[in-house]
């Protein structure tokens, strides 16, 4: 079947695009290594400890360079648009698909490229099969150049920066593993958003231009971004599910790090803040690619899901909170998430009574563990 990205392209574009990382010694490249590894094990149980919910035993992260990031997001790119692949490849003519595929395999590597030199650490949700055939779990992946490169931009101490970017990822490895069905769930709702595409040539020219509009709108300032250029009216209701989701899980990363880590990362509240204006800081140009790709909107989800923990906490305590994961009718909408209430009275109901310290039930009973 003919390949819709050539994902070797892919790889060897994003390798060479990608910038070098900080200048370290081998002696500091190594023990960056040990510590992440080590506090990546540790921030899993402060997590487990606060949230209640009952996940896989802890494994050390993996810790990659810019390139194995590329790398490992190619693999996980691959399963997750294999339904899209197969739709299209069994469709496009031999010539259209061998140009297309060198044309998206550079676009997709630049990409890569640019979010390679960005991104701190990551739950990888999707990965290949294993000998046997099985899906793995997933894989918490800390990228250690980046990490390193933002402490010392930030002027924060390390092992305090490093064990505060453990607590957020390792709150995706404890939702994902203490909430089994949340994945297959997540992989059920891309697969339909992947293949109800309607993919005739007429629809592709108008796509074109929806992403042309973006692209000039993002230039000018405005809100425009190719993710949503480029969706039919179906697509756009699953994405609100998808993006509600990830807004919750995002959000209570963000919630459980700051929660936590007043306990057990001394300058945390330095860090916060300072992490903050990195986040709003950058060229003009490049918050226009971030804009381009949705980024913008994956800082609202942080704040947006943050605040929606914080309120259902405040009031239903954790053990009230963790219906949240009961089953995929517990998940907040978009507009639940904007509006706690609504969430607690649709599935709280009158249990939606203030917890105790945030972690018991209103009965003081333990904190519910996730199915």
């Amino acid at each position: 079947m003919p390949a819709v990205i050539d994902w070797d392209l892919a790889v060897a574009t994003g390798v060479r695009l990608v910038r070098p990382g900080p200048q370290v010694s081998r002696d500091e490249a190594r023990q960056a290594v040990a510590e992440l590894r080590r506090l990546s094990r540790e921030a899993e149980g402060h997590v487990k400890e606060f949230t209640g919910i009952d996940s896989a035993p802890p494994e050390e992260a993996t810790v990659v360079d810019r390139p194995g990031w590329i790398r490992a997001n190619v693999e996980g790119f691959k399963v997750v648009l294999e339904p899209l692949t197969e739709k299209v490849g069994s469709n496009m003519p031999g010539i259209v698909s061998a140009v297309g595929s060198r044309i998206t395999g550079v676009e997709v590597g630049a990409v890569l490229a640019f979010l390679a030199s960005r991104v701190l650490g990551q739950y990888e949700l999707f990965l290949p099969p294993d000998p046997d055939g099985n899906a793995p779990t997933g894989r918490l992946t800390l990228v250690a150049p980046n990490i390193v490169h933002a402490e010392r931009e930030l002027g924060v101490d390390p092992r305090d920066f490093r064990l505060w970017v453990c607590l957020h990822e390792e709150t995706h490895r404890v939702q994902f593993t203490g909430v089994p069905w949340l994945r297959e769930y997540l992989q059920s709702q891309m697969t339909e958003f992947l293949t109800i595409s309607d993919l005739d040539l007429s629809t592709l020219l108008n796509r074109m231009r929806d992403v042309t509009d973006a692209v000039a709108d993002a230039f000018r300032g405005g809100e425009g971004n190719i993710i949503e250029a480029i969706q039919t009216p179906e697509q756009k209701a699953i994405l609100d599910r998808v993006t509600a989701v990830m807004t919750l899980v995002e959000g209570h990363g963000d919630y459980v790090m700051d929660a936590v880590g007043p306990g057990v990362v001394p300058s945390v509240a330095d860090i916060r803040a300072k992490f903050q204006r990195r986040r709003g800081s950058g060229s003009r140009f490049d918050q226009i690619i971030r804009r381009l790709l949705g980024l913008e909107l994956k800082m609202k989800q942080y704040a947006e899901g943050s605040v929606f923990v914080k309120s259902v906490v405040a009031e239903a305590g954790m053990a009230g909170f963790n219906r949240v994961w009961t089953s995929p009718n517990t998940l907040p909408s978009r507009e639940e998430i904007a509006d706690p209430q609504l969430w607690m009275r649709r599935v709280l109901g009158s249990n939606a009574l203030p917890g105790q310290n945030g972690s018991a039930s209103p009965n003081g009973d333990e904190p519910h563990r996730p199915e």
